[in-house]
């Protein structure tokens, strides 16, 4: 459904536009500093909950089974049986909320053994303030799932825009104090999910809250919880031992990674999960037109997506100094998450097309075959990630800090091992079409190369007006050339 990829594009433009206005805001007060180290390792803890129970996990586990209700007009068990949902998972993320501010420091010395002294202090402190928060955006992954389920995909994507500007009323309000922009990001997972909450209790009328677990429909969506739990858990596993690694590399890597992966999740979020998540509630209606919306879904993604990775590798210090070059943040650290989002290109493309192959399969209720091969993913990237990111750099003669790029450029080695399987395994289900992505290869390494020239031709030194200089030329020349050779 075109319309409804759109939507959610528009929605998560919106909100990751506000993380990138925040993400700026934050490297002007903090940099690449140990508080910020401690600040975006904090960030990722709670999230680990927030991921196992939130968008993702609930998508292929809930979203079949509540579209499915409402594609047979079954509107009361519809409501029953998302009430039994919200339920179960208000009652476990208050408890792994709990045990996880208790089991702090634990889980700190677990992920970012690296640290020490007031850095670790200080992100045991952070990590207490925004564990509540995330159970906060749990419940609000419950709201886009039935949003979604509804089509009602602009509101779902775009409420993160509201715990993006709590951040940023915090940073300019208290500057670099951690601590407090730390509840600034709790009062933001609050609005998050409030937001949200009127227009779902409109859809589901029908809502009941219940804690049992017994009925057919609940036990289907329990049923496929379950392995999507585990692959969600293991994909997280594989986040955290990048940065348990980071974390032994010179002051900054944990930072320079985070600021990285921000901006890579743009066309991650923008096109691949935009397909994915506008498509998921659709081939769970009719499976039997799976394979048309899977090749129409593919083309589109690989169209915005291959030219987001050639720039990430090309011009990737431009896009980093556009958005995070400033105060504390200077042309040094910008070279730096160059590398990192170099490195994140590599694999790009096979991470937003998995997506949709991992969809395709939730559509089929088959939640096991995309678990298998992400356990083979990280298992990869975690032997690769280690080789690439401490011993390497020395054999290459370079400095330690070079070697969290290999991290990026490991994982994407290993996102591409797990696209090839889940191809190869759904064409086993439905008709699967190869694409040919020559074509949009070469119309965007010709439009980098006209970047380039610009760029040398012409230094700009002030980045916002650098970065104009080079990537809207080269977004022109990638769709001019498109529309020349007539590129769907």
């Amino acid at each position: 459904m075109k319309t409804g990829a759109t939507l959610v594009a528009a929605g998560i433009f919106l909100s990751r536009i506000a993380g990138l206005i925040r993400d700026r805001i934050f490297s002007y007060y903090f940099g690449l500093s140990p508080a910020a180290d401690a600040f975006k390792a904090a960030m990722r803890i709670p999230n680990f909950l927030q991921n196992l129970f939130g968008e993702g996990v609930l998508s292929a586990s809930f979203i079949p089974v509540y579209a499915g209700l409402l594609g047979k007009e079954d509107k009361e068990e519809a409501g029953r049986l998302a009430g039994a949902v919200l339920s179960i998972l208000a009652v476990l993320s208050s408890v792994l909320v709990l045990a996880g501010v208790l089991a702090t420091p634990l889980l700190i010395d677990l992920i970012v053994p690296g640290f020490t002294g007031e850095t670790r202090e200080l992100a045991i402190s952070l990590v207490r303030i925004l564990f509540p928060g995330t159970g906060l955006l749990v419940l609000s992954a419950w709201c886009l799932g039935i949003l979604n389920s509804h089509r009602r995909f602009l509101l779902s994507y775009s409420a993160p825009v509201l715990w993006n500007a709590a951040m940023i009323g915090g940073l300019l309000v208290f500057h670099d104090h951690a601590t407090a922009i730390a509840w600034a990001s709790v009062a933001g997972s609050l609005l998050q999910f409030l937001v949200q909450l009127p227009a779902v209790v409109r859809l589901v009328p029908q809502l009941r809250l219940t804690l049992d677990t017994r009925r057919g429909h609940v036990q289907t969506v329990i049923h496929n919880f379950s392995p999507v739990f585990i692959s969600r858990g293991v994909v997280q596993i594989s986040a955290y031992v990048d940065n348990l690694l980071a974390s032994y590399l010179p002051s900054g890597a944990v930072a320079a990674l985070s600021n990285a992966q921000t901006i890579y999740l743009l066309p991650v979020s923008l096109f691949g999960m935009a397909v994915s998540a506008s498509e998921l509630p659709e081939m769970s209606r009719d499976t039997a037109a799976l394979g048309g919306r899977l090749r129409e879904g593919l083309r589109r993604i690989a169209f915005f997506v291959i030219p987001s990775a050639v720039a990430f590798i090309a011009l990737g210090d431009q896009i980093a100094g556009a958005i995070y070059r400033t105060g504390k943040f200077t042309a040094a650290d910008t070279t730096y998450v160059w590398a990192i989002l170099a490195g994140s290109g590599i694999g790009l493309l096979a991470s937003t097309q998995g997506r949709l192959y991992a969809s395709a399969f939730y559509a089929l209720k088959d939640t096991r075959t995309p678990l298998r091969f992400a356990i083979i993913r990280v298992a990869l990237t975690t032997v690769l990630g280690y080789l690439a990111a401490l011993p390497l750099p020395a054999l290459l003669g370079i400095a330690p800090k070079w070697g969290v790029a290999g991290l990026t450029a490991s994982a994407g080695l290993a996102g591409w091992l797990e696209f090839f399987l889940l191809r190869r395994a759904l064409a086993e289900k439905v008709q699967v079409e190869r694409s040919d992505h020559l074509p949009l290869w070469a119309c965007a390494v010709a439009a980098a190369t006209v970047a380039w020239a610009i760029k040398l031709t012409f230094p700009i030194e002030q980045p916002i007006l650098s970065a104009a200089s080079t990537l809207g030329p080269f977004g022109l020349v990638y769709l001019g050339l498109g529309r020349i050779f007539r590129l769907r």
